[in-house]
């Protein structure tokens, strides 16, 4: 049997063996989630296998250096990562735009605007925004915006009309820390900021500055560090309400995480 590191419990309940694990030095194979791996500690690494679509942890260069093979999910896999991911970043969405319907023990009653009059704001057109765009549409007036079809003066107005803004957007260089301190104050007072893609990509600080005021909303599913203890938790759930990083965490998608596991170990068993 090999011997198993990982910094995920993604998939231990459908693949046991993974209950039993290794310290870094001894380990052959290693499975990560969104947090960072140090191959330099696995003198004896084989392969690396993903649970999940993001590259922003996969050290690509080391890996190829060392002959480490890494196995990112199977194309069927990822069909189900990004199809619920948007599923729950619409539900984030809506979850923001009915925030306020009222309370059931005074059985106090709040209007609202009508929903087919708010306007959401999609960053980022990938495989995952895309989808957002496409089960949003029939429901609420889309907004888009990807670097690769607009230009960044164009940005400016799209905020300023959101009443939501949903990133999907993935963690790079270029990126870490893009929705700033500049970028928030452009939204209206009142909106949301719904974050599917990694926790980053906003600048904690500034969103925490804005949360502290009640100016704005956020929800989000990914951190700067999981598990998440950092001071926006204390705004958790009414300004700022989290999740545990489960917008993929539907059994389909474990399921194929599962086989494509067991595939990716075969061929250093065979």
């Amino acid at each position: 049997m090999m011997k198993y590191w990982k910094n995920t419990a993604t998939i231990d309940r459908l693949v046991p063996e993974l209950l039993h694990t290794v310290g870094a030095a001894e380990a052959e194979i290693a499975v990560i989630g969104s947090q960072p791996i140090d191959v330099s500690k696995m003198p004896k690494l084989k392969g690396i296998f993903k649970c999940g679509v993001g590259t922003d942890n996969v050290p690509f260069a080391a890996a190829e250096a060392r002959g480490i093979e890494i196995c990112m999910p199977s194309e069927h896999t990822k069909r189900y990562i990004f199809e619920e991911t948007a599923n729950f970043a619409v539900y984030l969405i809506f979850r923001m735009l009915f925030s306020d319907i009222g309370e059931v023990d005074a059985w106090v009653k709040q209007s609202r605007g009508f929903l087919g009059d708010k306007k959401v704001l999609i960053i980022g057109q990938g495989n995952i925004g895309s989808h957002v765009v496409r089960k949003l549409a029939p429901s609420v007036e889309v907004l888009t915006f990807d670097v690769l079809y607009n230009q960044m003066n164009e940005l400016h107005d799209l905020v300023r009309q959101a009443d939501v803004l949903s990133l999907h957007i993935p963690l790079l260089p270029a990126t870490k820390g893009f929705i700033d301190a500049e970028k928030l104050s452009w939204m209206q007072d009142g909106a949301a900021l719904v974050n599917t893609a990694r926790g980053p990509v906003v600048d904690e600080e500034a969103l925490y500055q804005e949360i502290e005021t009640g100016r704005l909303r956020a929800a989000f599913d990914v951190f700067w560090e999981e598990p998440y203890a950092g001071k926006l938790k204390a705004f958790h759930p009414h300004r700022f309400l989290m999740s545990p990083h489960v917008s993929s965490n539907c059994e389909d998608f474990l399921s194929g995480l599962a086989v494509d596991f067991r595939a990716f170990v075969n061929r250093f068993e065979d």
